[in-house]
């Protein structure tokens, strides 16, 4: 037995040194990639594409220098379970945060999220542009005209202007412009459907459609949120009394493509087209603009009162007015520069 005394027990106990020290190793291993913080200094994104896998990510962090080694991710993932099931999509890495948080972002589909917004009193045209330029939006829709836009989110019938809603749009890379297109119009189709359920008695408006062409010259004329339903009293008020909208806005967006040069001029006024509001009575054939939910809930709720004209005080107000001997005044006053006191009259 003496060489079970002087060779095996002596043996074993190395082994269980041994084994200590690799136990006490590999914690420390583990203790560090999960604590340790990945080698970023700014917020920057990694793409995990459909199909991927957390090793696969893992060497392509290794070969930027975010993490020092791909195949003791590839461990630490096999022994706590973690990172079995990411998701494809692009994410952030922000400064600091350790290789756990990052598999839990991936896990949970955390995905970058970017924004496009759609101003209010945008054109189609605008908005079309706008979406172009959007770097994260997947592009499909380009060299098609407005009514094959109109047809690809499914309402070939209608004409673009007017049938989105503007807002702000969140979504992941590489969602379509044609995706963004149905959830804007979804959303307007939506609201006008909301807004015109709700509309006051009595409105000069046939339909949902004609509240929506007023809303969007409601939305050209004015963006001071406390004018929206002043305006549309006048327009609508004028709509009672058979009276001419007489509106710039309108005018100016029947002109032909770089007629108008930022100055409606006479001849601009006097030349008929679908969209003067000078020349022919009614509403225009169509919206001119994306009106936006408090515009349109101006246009079906508009202020009671008298004034039938209004123009404007170049600070971004207007001043109304009931007569237009009044109003001819408040034109000398704020457009041709004379020193009239227009004291009260039209005052709000």
């Amino acid at each position: 037995m003496k060489w079970f005394r002087h060779i095996v027990l002596p043996g074993l106990g190395v082994l269980l040194l041994l084994t200590a020290a690799l136990a006490a190793w590999l914690w420390q291993q583990w203790q560090e990639l999960e604590s340790r913080p990945l080698a970023v200094e700014t917020s920057q994104t990694v793409v995990v594409e459909r199909g991927d896998n957390l090793l696969r990510l893992a060497r392509q962090l290794e070969s930027e220098g975010i993490i020092a080694d791909a195949e003791r991710v590839r461990y630490w993932s096999r022994i706590s379970g973690q990172g079995r099931n990411i998701r494809a999509g692009e994410y952030r890495i922000e400064p600091g945060m350790t290789l756990p948080e990052l598999v839990e972002r991936l896990e949970r589909g955390d995905v970058v999220m970017y924004r496009f917004t759609l101003v209010e009193g945008w054109t189609f045209r605008q908005m079309r542009q706008a979406l172009a330029r959007h770097e994260a939006v997947e592009h499909t829709l380009e060299g098609m005209s407005d009514e094959d836009v109109m047809a690809a989110i499914g309402s070939a019938a209608l004409h673009p202007e007017g049938w989105f809603l503007p807002d702000t749009y969140v979504f992941p890379r590489g969602t379509s412009d044609r995706q963004i297109l149905t959830r804007a119009h979804r959303a307007m189709e939506e609201t006008l459907e909301s807004v015109w359920s709700q509309r006051d008695g009595g409105l000069p408006l046939d339909d949902p459609y004609e509240a929506l062409i007023l809303a969007s010259i409601v939305e050209r004329e004015t963006g001071a949120d406390g004018e929206r339903g002043k305006v549309a009293g006048v327009f609508v008020r004028r709509l009672r009394e058979g009276m001419r909208l007489q509106t710039d806005p309108t005018v100016i967006y029947g002109l032909p493509e770089g007629e108008f040069e930022g100055r409606l001029r006479y001849r601009h006024l006097r030349t008929d087209t679908p969209y003067n509001t000078y020349t022919r009575h009614g509403l225009p054939p169509t919206p001119i603009a994306m009106p936006g939910r408090a515009a349109l809930e101006a246009t079906v709720h508009p202020e009671v009162g008298e004034y039938l004209y209004f123009v404007s005080r170049n600070d971004g107000t207007h001043h109304f007015s009931p007569t237009l001997r009044e109003h001819n005044r408040a034109v000398r006053k704020y457009q041709l520069g004379e020193d009239i006191d227009l004291g009260g009259e039209g005052n709000d």
